[in-house]
């Protein structure tokens, strides 16, 4: 019934790009909604938000953040798959929704691929790993020190099942032969809140939604998941330099309209949003919040998103990984 529904709505679009054509000098000309499929608080509501205000000035129409959780994304996600494809229902997804969850789930209620049409990267953040205050661990090797002391113990929390943060966990697990527990939450800022209450001891996490605690010391960095340090946080060492050889996982968070969006809508919300992230001052917004700012075009980053499902399947299958 959902692919009748998307294949009616995908013939209307075209039927309607048929018949008004320039009429979509006119887009928009009502309230956009941007979904987050996280709670507030999360690296997709962080971006989603920088971003949301300077559009809806570009576009001369308020662009609303709309946050609609549950499900590790897949809410949020088939909510859009489902919804007109007119540019007024637009998603703010990421490498667990686009990537992870076809990998790991046997069966989704979209499509990553075919439902939906890509417009462009927003942002790419670093994973941290993150302890309590309390803990006695510093650094990495104190961390991996204490899981091998008392396997099965450590419990680590995580923004949502599938998500980059606990892929990144899934990862340490396998290479490093550690008996940590891994805690997927609905979203980083749940896990936040219990992580800094003591009720977990450690936390892995997109960056963006976690640079303030870190920096008013609310919790204590241990290590980033790329390759290179990150430049706002140039004392936290990578995984890579402590003691986990070639450790380089990074998220992604990108903008995407429902599949059959007439082209000249999504040619003008990727040109505005593109200004958007060429500004100073959303450039420097997004690295002091922990993310690479992107804004490549649809076609590159069709290509990207594809890539990233092909990538996680090949993991999965060569590896065994679950998700229990």
């Amino acid at each position: 019934m959902r692919k009748i529904f998307r294949h009616l709505l995908v013939i209307a679009g075209a039927a309607l790009t048929f018949a008004t054509g320039p009429a979509y000098a006119d887009y928009p000309d009502k309230i956009v909604r941007l979904i987050v499929p996280y709670p507030p608080g999360g690296t997709s509501d962080v971006l989603a938000r920088i971003i949301a205000q300077r559009m809806g000035e570009l576009l001369h129409k308020t662009v609303m953040v709309e946050n609609k959780a549950g499900g590790s994304g897949i809410i949020g996600v088939q909510a859009v798959a489902t919804a007109a494809p007119d540019g007024y229902t637009l998603l703010l997804a990421n490498s667990g929704t686009h990537g992870v969850n076809s990998a790991l789930m046997k069966s989704l209620p979209y499509d990553p691929v075919k439902d939906f049409t890509p417009i462009t990267l927003i942002g790419s953040p670093p994973n941290v790993l993150m302890a309590n205050p309390s803990v006695t661990a510093k650094n990495f090797t104190d961390f991996a020190a204490a899981a091998h002391a008392k396997p099965g113990t450590l419990n680590v929390g995580t923004t949502s099942l599938g998500g980059s943060p606990h892929m990144s966990g899934e990862l340490l697990k396998l290479q490093q032969k550690l008996d940590i527990t891994l805690v997927p939450y609905k979203g980083a800022g749940p896990m936040l809140m219990d992580l800094i209450a003591g009720n977990i001891q450690y936390g892995l996490d997109n960056l963006p939604s976690s640079i303030g605690y870190i920096r008013a010391g609310s919790v204590r960095a241990i290590a980033v998941t790329t390759a290179k340090r990150w430049p706002g946080l140039p004392d936290v060492p990578t995984l890579a330099e402590s003691g986990v050889p070639g450790f380089d996982v990074s998220g992604w968070f990108g903008l995407f309209a429902p599949a059959g969006t007439p082209a000249p809508i999504i040619d003008k919300i990727y040109a505005t949003v593109r200004q958007v992230l060429q500004e100073p001052e959303v450039i420097k917004r997004f690295y002091d919040a922990g993310a690479a700012p992107g804004g490549n075009s649809p076609d590159a980053f069709k290509a990207q998103v594809a890539a990233e499902v092909d990538k996680w399947q090949k993991l999965v299958a060569s590896t065994g990984m679950k998700i229990e």
